[in-house]
């Protein structure tokens, strides 16, 4: 059985790793692909270069199309990052406030309420996340964690199976997804 020190930090990675691998990046190098066009190549089981593409994914993401909101979701990571959580309720709250069509901005917010085991807030905040983009496959991971931590199992299996649907290739989101079945397979014994 996974710990839960080590679901926390999976979730954690599945959340913020497009935001310190790729964060505001520049936005030229993807003004030619859209988000659902990588996001349909990602969901290919076979595909070599999936961390390429999910960082793809990311940066799309992060692109708000406003430079006030841009600055909004940076002060929000970077407080986060920090620690910072007060400051980081304010940018991120501030965000959503003045962009709630943008969903990584509830995406950021949800995960700085999960990271202070505030479930319920960062569950509504998924899912405003998930009307606004449904295939976003780390606030679906995120989703799975949060329901399994809090015991319901059915409800973390299908987000896990959904995420996979997405992303087949990544392998925290099989992790989660493995380790869940093993689980229920044991208790159905």
């Amino acid at each position: 059985m996974t710990s839960p020190g080590s679901i926390i930090n999976v979730i954690v990675a599945a959340f913020l790793c497009g935001f310190s691998v790729v964060a505001f990046a520049a936005a030229p190098a993807v003004a030619q692909t859209t988000v659902d066009e990588y996001l349909d190549r990602l969901a290919d089981p076979e595909l070599r270069n999936w961390d390429v593409v999910e960082a793809d994914v990311y940066q799309r993401w992060q692109i708000s199309g406003s430079a006030s909101a841009d600055y909004l979701l940076r002060r929000g990571l970077d407080a986060m990052e920090a620690e910072d959580y007060t400051a980081a309720y304010d940018h991120l709250t501030a965000l959503t406030d003045h962009a709630p069509e943008f969903a990584e901005g509830w995406n950021a917010r949800a995960t700085m309420f999960f990271e202070q085991q505030m479930f319920g807030p960062a569950i509504a905040d998924i899912q405003r996340v998930l009307a606004l983009e449904p295939r976003h496959f780390g606030a679906l991971a995120g989703l799975g964690v949060m329901l399994e931590d809090m015991g319901d199992t059915d409800g973390a299996l299908e987000a896990y199976e959904a995420a996979h649907a997405i992303h087949p290739n990544q392998p925290d989101i099989q992790r989660l997804l493995d380790d869940l079945r093993v689980q229920l397979e044991g208790e159905a014994l």
